[in-house]
């Protein structure tokens, strides 16, 4: 097993973890869910905002659900140079977080707006580390 297989693997347990709490436990604080964000609970008081909310919360959990599955494609039938060419394409996609979702996620925090507090600062790291350990497999499987 290569190490964009085994990497993926444990992005795809988090990712699970994360659609599960989305469609499940959209309340939680673990696993990346909703419920970190203290404008959900200001959501319930206004129905056709909180709504508008749960729709947006199901739509990414629906769009986890389809990369999951799709991963799981890939890693099942995939061969090497495939595989390479996934480990690419996730390290791209994860990396995407930094252009608009972490300024976003940060500037919330720098505001009070997220619980606990400095949890963009671990969410930024942790899908840093994700993007760095792709990109180090991807090399190593060119270099093979």
């Amino acid at each position: 097993m290569n190490l964009i297989k085994i990497f993926s693997i444990g992005f795809l347990t988090l990712e699970t973890a994360n659609v599960i709490a989305l469609y499940f436990f959209p309340e939680t604080k673990y696993a990346n869910s909703i419920g970190i964000f203290k404008a959900w609970e200001k959501s319930k008081s206004d129905p056709e905002i909180h709504n508008f909310v749960k729709y947006l919360v199901n739509w990414v959990a629906g769009t986890k659900l389809i990369f999951i599955l799709l991963l799981i494609v890939i890693l099942l039938i995939a061969d090497d140079q495939a595989m390479i060419l996934a480990g690419a394409a996730l390290t791209v996609s994860i990396a995407s977080f930094f252009w608009r979702l972490f300024p976003l996620i940060r500037k919330m925090d720098r505001d009070g707006q997220i619980d606990p507090k400095n949890y963009s600062t671990a969410l930024g790291w942790m899908i840093g580390i994700f993007i760095l350990m792709f990109l180090a497999a991807v090399i190593v499987m060119l270099l093979q």
